[in-house]
């Protein structure tokens, strides 16, 4: 989407992507359900970052975050193998969920952490000294179980994680997508609405949106600008803020 040509379709028969990031060189970085991997698009071709850990298939990438240094963080829940819409049938070969980082040097994929049931989104804090990471297991149940919460780390030496906790526990419905403004406030997805919360994990705010939220970012030349995919829109709102500028 854009001001001057509205809505097109950039590609068909996107295989399922989900979360998507620039990577430092400007390559656009997708996590792709469908092809159970991370995939990069750079001079018009694609190529796989990765698919496997240690010989074992991913379950389906589904955000994705490029820190300062070039490594690369995603999160990689079931949804891709386990909702017919969501992917292609299949079995977890890593027999759980992970959040991964990639090596900037190697390339090589590592676990930072399994401590989230489902991670989903994930968004560094604006100095990179937290990470935060959505979880969202109650996806798939339909007994009020599972969970729909916002953990919180400590990142050491931009490497690992220390001191998992729940940040916040957001309801209505999920929290999805996750992104900061340059004043700290952590936003994110929910059943009614665009969630702010401060950094002690308090809400302070939210922006009603009429339709149940999946993702959002900042953009606008000012990174004024907050963008809302909900279930069958695309909105946009003006705020008194700024995104956080990434990587």
């Amino acid at each position: 989407w854009s001001d001057a040509d509205g809505m097109q379709v950039w590609r068909a028969g996107a295989e399922f992507t989900n979360g998507h990031a620039r990577d430092r060189d400007g390559s656009l970085l997708h996590c792709s359900h469908g092809l159970r991997a991370v995939v990069r698009t750079r001079g018009g071709r694609d190529e796989i970052v990765v698919d496997r850990y240690r010989g074992k298939r991913l379950n389906s990438p589904n955000d994705i975050v490029v820190a300062a240094d070039g490594a690369i963080w995603f999160t990689d829940p079931p949804y891709g193998i386990l909702l017919p819409g969501e992917g292609h049938p299949g079995v977890s070969e890593l027999g759980d969920c992970y959040v991964f980082r990639i090596d900037p040097s190697t390339g090589a994929p590592e676990i930072v952490t399994d401590l989230p049931e489902h991670p989903n989104g994930l968004a560094f804090s604006p100095d990179e000294t937290r990470l935060y990471v959505s979880d969202t297991s109650a996806a798939l149940r339909d007994d009020g179980g599972g969970n729909h919460c916002i953990w919180a780390f400590d990142v050491i030496a931009g490497q690992r994680l220390a001191d998992g906790r729940v940040f916040a526990v957001v309801e209505p419905g999920l929290p999805d997508g996750l992104r900061f403004d340059q004043r700290g406030l952590l936003y994110t997805s929910s059943q009614d609405s665009v969630q702010v919360y401060a950094q002690d994990g308090v809400r302070v705010g939210r922006i009603p949106v009429p339709e149940k939220i999946g993702n959002l970012t900042f953009g606008g030349q000012n990174r004024d600008q907050l963008y809302i995919c909900a279930s069958t829109s695309l909105y946009r709102v003006r705020l008194n803020t700024r995104g956080v500028q990434l990587p």
